[in-house]
């Protein structure tokens, strides 16, 4: 087997369908054996019946699903797969991703040509279409990690010195020698991880990554990024600014300086505490700012949804016939180099018409958020909602 895929899921089951079917047409492009593991930490939406009906085993021999009585953690969750996974290659994804025809081919063979990767991270997109930072990241020393939460990263993002949490002074587009790998694509080779071990069960969610690319590092092999681009929801099953996430989020950063700083852990452990408290207080603040300003406004959330779709003539009139359930104003349009007229907010692709390359494309040049419809399914896939 050439690559095992293993992507851990909760409650993400439509997100996670599109992955799904953005990988086997990955796979056949790129003519490589490809087995495909997911692991649900037992989601109430049912995905795993779900994903039964959607992919028959007879159809697809080579999607295991394993399902959890309970929620085991990420890290966890992606050793019960490994374990399993028979690859020369292991590429942990989450869910909410979307990977090009050419994603599995590209790092394939850039893998090959570097006999020492240990781990490889790709350029990921935001739903809007924007380069997302968490691409590459350098290793969170307690120097780095300082200027992270003191604010200096984002004041100086581009200095070599108070910028490395995220490495904006590399080139987006060109590939390079980084410290950390996310999680959310992480590309491994197999022989690597059977040295260094799978992810660290300690943390629960966060940090892993962290963790597993310093010890890949540590082990003498490289972490590189390399600029093929897929899509990624950053994390739609998570609010990334409710107090849960900002504690989870920092107390696994305290678990990584225990375990590699352990005397930096005693000095930074107030540090990271009161950034807890801080973040944790503004996220409040902002949430509650935001139900006050929809309390004022009751009727902002009733506006129609500004919707460009672009897709073959055959789809406009069922496109159409959607507004009212979809409470949106919708402009059809046959060619993606037209450009969505300027009231436009989400931009929505014939996903069966056009290639993932293709969206992904348009979609940063348009940088509005991205919507993609299925019409055999009668299916429309926001970043924030689904419709079906």
């Amino acid at each position: 087997m050439d690559i095992s895929v293993i992507i851990v899921s909760y409650n993400v089951r439509y997100y996670l369908r599109q992955c799904l079917e953005s990988i086997w047409l990955s796979a056949r492009k790129s003519q490589l054996e490809v087995e495909v593991f997911v692991v649900d930490n037992h989601s109430p939406d049912h995905s795993v019946g779900y994903l039964r009906a959607c992919f028959p085993p007879h159809r697809y021999p080579r999607l295991h699903l394993i399902s959890n009585y309970q929620n085991v953690g990420f890290g966890r969750a992606n050793n019960q797969a490994l374990r399993k996974a028979t690859g020369r290659y292991i590429l942990f994804l989450n869910p909410d991703t979307i990977i090009t025809e050419q994603t599995l081919s590209a790092c394939f063979h850039f893998a090959e040509e570097h006999p020492l990767l240990g781990a490889m991270g790709v350029r990921m997109l935001s739903s809007k279409g924007a380069f997302s930072f968490e691409s590459r990241r350098g290793l969170p020393t307690p120097w780095v990690s300082f200027c992270k939460m003191s604010g200096l990263c984002s004041l100086f993002p581009k200095n070599r010195l108070l910028g490395r949490y995220y490495m904006r002074y590399l080139d987006e587009h060109a590939a390079a020698r980084i410290d950390i790998v996310s999680g959310a694509f992480m590309f491994c080779r197999h022989d690597a991880l059977r040295l260094t071990g799978g992810f660290d069960e300690r943390f629960f969610m966060y940090g892993e990554d962290i963790d597993l690319s310093y010890r890949l590092l540590l082990a003498g092999f490289e972490n590189w990024y390399l600029p093929t681009p897929i899509l990624h929801y950053k994390g739609e099953s998570t609010q990334k600014g409710s107090f849960k996430y900002i504690h989870t989020f920092y107390e696994a950063m305290l678990i990584f300086f225990k375990k590699h700083y352990h005397r930096a852990s005693i000095v930074l452990s107030l540090p990271i505490k009161t950034a807890i408290i801080a973040q944790a207080c503004m996220a409040l603040v902002k949430q509650q700012g935001k139900e006050f300003l929809n309390y004022l406004s009751p009727s902002q959330d009733k506006q129609p949804t500004e919707i460009c779709y672009y897709g073959p003539e055959a789809t406009h009139a069922e496109i159409l016939s959607k507004c009212e359930e979809w409470n949106a104003r919708i402009t059809c349009l046959s060619d993606v180099r037209q450009p969505a007229p300027e009231r436009t907010a989400v931009v929505a692709y014939d996903a069966e018409h056009y290639s993932y390359s293709e969206i992904l494309a348009s979609l940063e040049e348009k940088n509005l958020s991205l919507a993609t419809y299925y019409p055999s399914r009668h299916a429309l896939i926001l970043y924030n909602r689904i419709y079906h």
